[in-house]
């Protein structure tokens, strides 16, 4: 266990913290039971919704436990019947007691949390007793009892057999709930009663009750056997009369005739052989031994009324007329029963009913019930209507009106009967109906005009006034400025001229409220709006609109320009320019209206226009060129200036080279350029050349080197010269890199039948075309000139050809070879030598012939 320093000590660190609980705003931890409410001796768990490290755990503010990161302590008065588990920050009671009920709370370090735990008795022996059970109806009150022998805390419920018991009229519930009262029971409060109680954590119910309730007679019925009409018997019938009435117990019936009481007591009387002397008005009389009443059956009740109507807040007074004695009269209205009250007064006899004062919900259907021993009559209904008013009367209209209109005003009073109405206005009478319509409105017809509701029923009269203001309509709005213009820096002003009474003026820029700020100011009534100074962005499309309370009117569209400038000016155009060009320069400044410009050179005025244009430059022109900006509606000048150097011009640029192009030898360009210049680029298909490792040419001064030159340098070139006022570039330089030929081909068949007509195509890659020779058999005489060679078969024609492509430009040679042979030809002949010497010859003479 802790020690008291240590103990202390934790608790001084809680209070700290939940002094700040106040201020946070994360939700706090909540609690819950196990079960809650508890009977007395049960256990109950107590849950942390959120796991706690660091807390206190109090009783209606005393400590239970505390909490601190690492354990937890008890206090001594709880430890014998507390449990605490720390992984579910849960707190365990055992046994618990009445007195352990009240408020548990949680203090965390950043909240508290609260639960109010309920333990309670169970309830046992319920038990109801009565002051007495025998009765009479409308003289006796029955009292009911509930109690029970343990329990608490104990809330009661009743019931009349299946029904249950509220409070209200003549039944009352006091002792909180435990006893009940019905004050005069009647017949119908006979029971079963018993009584139902319950807590929290149990219920009981007790043994029925019933009542005996004696009543009447009530109800009273007379039945003639046989039935007639009217009641007509012929001498010598034999008549039975019953009478019969509700009452506990039966009650004793007596006969009379015409008043006359004829010893007879029997519910039955017999007329037998009846004669004349027999007719006459029979009557019953009941008789209850117990209730002690006895009466005839009543036969008339009506309600009637004096004095003159029912008015509000006067006496009223209601009268049940009843011809035969009545042992009780109940008043009813709209089917509800009236109790008396401090402005419902019923008399000691119950005949009277006084309303004192009346009032509005006093209106309705009234009528008296009358009861005897015998009987009872209900009277027919009878309206009560309240006449009241007239209230303070309503005034709808408008309260304000434009001249040249006409209004209605319209006057309503609650009242009944409806109340009268006259209008007044200057103290003269206007109208004489709830509705006044004016006739066209002059502003002399501003005033209070008053209203008047009359009731002539109660006498009573009730005014109310209204105020009516007529005011001209705003008849033109326009916006003025003074004849000055209006320039940036200086102070300006914009007035609203209304044509009508204003009572309020509001401007617009762009269509969008205007607002004062520290460069716009209001007059008072918001009619001049002065800007100081006058800003730039002061320029736009302006508003004004003027309101009364009949309408408002808004002015035309006012563009109020702000003058300003000229700013400093912008000078676009060259820096440098070729002697013999001409160079154009355009001065502009930011200025309302647009300035007027004129351009200085040597302190001599060479333009008076924004643009300058200088042609034919030559070296004395260059220097320093101003421009002047004029503003002849501010009066202000501004100046800037541009500096121009006129430089030597370059005349000519073009390519020249003086090799020929061809593949895989060295080639040069050169750029030749008449002038100064400062830097020269190549293009190539109208690309800039840059300088790469990867490709075979390299720029040295002036010159595009190929080293050595490929097919891939083919193009277009142009070489450009820059100075600093301008770069020239040459007319286009086609490079044809010339060469081959790279390779020899010849296509066509390589035999033939004799007599066939042959052809044998020499092709090789080459730029210029080569040139091509023919050769038969490796002999140094030419067979034919090029890229075909037609002939037509022979034994002879049996071969290898051979084809040589010579290039004129790079002057290189190559040959192909193609071996022929003939097919399907005749036998050979065989000469003598000297023969095919001969023919040789022949063949040899006649070649040129068959490859020409």
């Amino acid at each position: 266990m802790a020690s008291p320093v240590v103990f202390f000590l934790i608790l001084a660190t809680i209070a700290i913290k939940t002094g700040h609980v106040c201020s946070q705003t994360s939700s706090p931890p909540e609690i819950r039971a196990s079960q809650n409410p508890l009977p007395v001796g049960s256990n109950v768990t107590l849950f942390s919704t959120q796991h706690v490290t660091t807390g206190v755990w109090l009783f209606e503010g005393s400590v239970i436990m505390v909490i601190y990161p690492g354990g937890y302590m008890i206090i001594d008065n709880w430890m014998n019947r507390t449990t605490f588990n720390p992984t579910t920050s849960s707190l365990s009671i055992m046994s618990l007691n009445v007195q352990d009920s009240g408020v548990y709370s949680l203090t965390t370090e950043n909240s508290i949390s609260h639960i109010t735990l309920s333990v309670q008795v169970p309830i046992s022996n319920v038990t109801m007793t009565a002051k007495a059970t025998n009765l009479v109806e409308f003289n006796d009150t029955a009292v009911l009892m509930c109690s029970v022998s343990t329990g608490t805390p104990l809330s009661y419920t009743w019931r009349n057999g299946s029904s249950a018991v509220t409070a209200g009229g003549d039944v009352q519930l006091s002792n909180g709930n435990a006893t009940l009262t019905l004050v005069n029971v009647t017949r119908y409060d006979t029971g079963p009663f018993y009584c139902f109680v319950f807590n929290g954590v149990s219920n009981g119910s007790s043994s029925s009750v019933n009542l005996t309730i004696s009543y009447g007679p009530s109800n009273p019925a007379m039945m003639v056997m046989p039935m007639t009409s009217r009641y007509s018997y012929r001498t010598g019938s034999n008549i039975t009369l019953s009478c019969s009435a509700d009452s506990s117990p039966s009650a004793i019936i007596s006969w009379m005739l015409n008043n006359v009481s004829l010893n007879h007591i029997d519910p039955q009387f017999q007329l037998q052989n009846a004669t004349r002397n027999n007719s006459g008005t029979y009557k019953c009389l009941f008789y209850n031994t117990v209730t002690l009443r006895c009466s005839y059956p009543l036969t008339s009740v009506t309600v009637t009324h004096t004095g003159g109507p029912a008015i509000f807040n006067k006496p009223f007074n209601l009268t049940c007329v009843v011809t035969e004695s009545v042992d009780t009269i109940l008043w009813w209205k709209d089917g509800q029963l009236i109790s008396a009250s401090n402005t419902t007064i019923i008399g000691a006899d119950n005949k009277t009913l006084e309303l004192s004062p009346v009032r509005r919900s006093d209106n309705g259907s009234y009528w008296c019930e009358a009861f005897n021993a015998v009987s009872n009559r209900t009277s027919s209904p009878y309206n009560v209507i309240v006449d009241y008013g007239p209230d303070i009367p309503t005034i709808t209209g408008p309260n304000v009106a434009k001249t040249g209109d006409s209004v209605t005003l319209t006057c309503y009073a609650s009242s009944d009967p409806p109340s009268f109405y006259t209008w007044y206005f200057g103290g003269s009478l206007v109208a004489n109906t709830s509705n006044y319509v004016t006739p066209p409105l002059t502003t002399n017809m501003s005033g209070v005009y008053t209203c008047m509701a009359y009731n002539n029923v109660t006498g009573q009269n009730t005014t109310a006034n209204a105020t009516l203001t007529v005011v001209d309509p705003i008849q033109n709005v326009q916006i003025a400025a003074p004849t000055n213009p209006a320039i940036a820096g200086y102070s300006y002003n914009l007035t609203c001229e209304v044509t009508g009474p204003a009572d309020h003026v509001y401007w617009m820029m762009a269509d969008m409220p205007l607002y004062a700020d520290n460069a716009i100011t209001y007059s008072t009534d918001n009619k001049t709006i002065t800007f100081n100074p006058i800003r730039v962005s002061d320029t736009g499309r302006y508003q004004c609109m003027a309101m009364n309370a009949v309408g408002n009117r808004t002015s035309h569209d006012y563009m109020f320009v702000v003058n300003y400038g000229p700013q400093m000016p912008i000078i676009t155009g060259p820096q440098f320019a070729e002697s013999g060009q001409s160079a154009q320069f355009n001065c502009s400044a930011m200025s309302q209206p647009p300035s007027q410009y004129s351009w200085w050179f040597n302190n001599m005025t060479v333009a008076n226009t924004s643009d300058l244009t200088i042609q034919n430059l030559s070296s004395t022109m260059s220097g320093k060129y101003t421009c002047m900006a004029y503003n002849n509606v501010t009066g202000n000048y501004s100046s800037n200036y541009t500096m121009l150097t006129v430089i030597q011009a370059i005349t000519s640029v073009m390519i020249v080279n003086t090799t020929i192009p061809i593949n895989l030898q060295n080639f040069t360009l050169t750029c030749k350029v008449d002038g100064t210049y400062d830097s020269i680029y190549w293009m190539k298909d109208n690309r800039t050349l840059a300088a790469d490792p990867q490709m075979s040419y390299n720029t040295v001064n002036n010159t595009l080197q190929f080293n050595p030159l490929t097919l891939n340098n083919n193009g277009s070139y142009r070489c450009a010269a820059k100075n600093q006022a301008a770069t020239h570039i040459s007319l286009e330089y086609v490079l044809q890199v010339n060469y081959g030929p790279l390779s020899v081909t010849i296509s066509g068949p390589n035999s033939a039948k004799l007599s066939d007509i042959v052809s044998l195509t020499c092709f090789a890659a080459s730029w210029p075309n080569s040139y091509f020779q023919w050769f038969f058999n490796s002999q140094a005489m030419v067979q034919g000139n090029g890229s075909v060679m037609t002939f037509s078969v022979t034994t002879q024609s049996q071969g290898s050809y051979t084809c040589m492509a010579q290039n004129p430009v790079t002057k290189i040679t190559m040959n192909q070879t193609k071996a022929f042979t003939v097919t399907a030809h005749a036998s050979v002949i065989h000469f003598p030598s000297c023969g095919s010497l001969m023919l040789m010859g022949l063949l040899t003479v006649s070649a040129p012939v068959l490859f020409s």
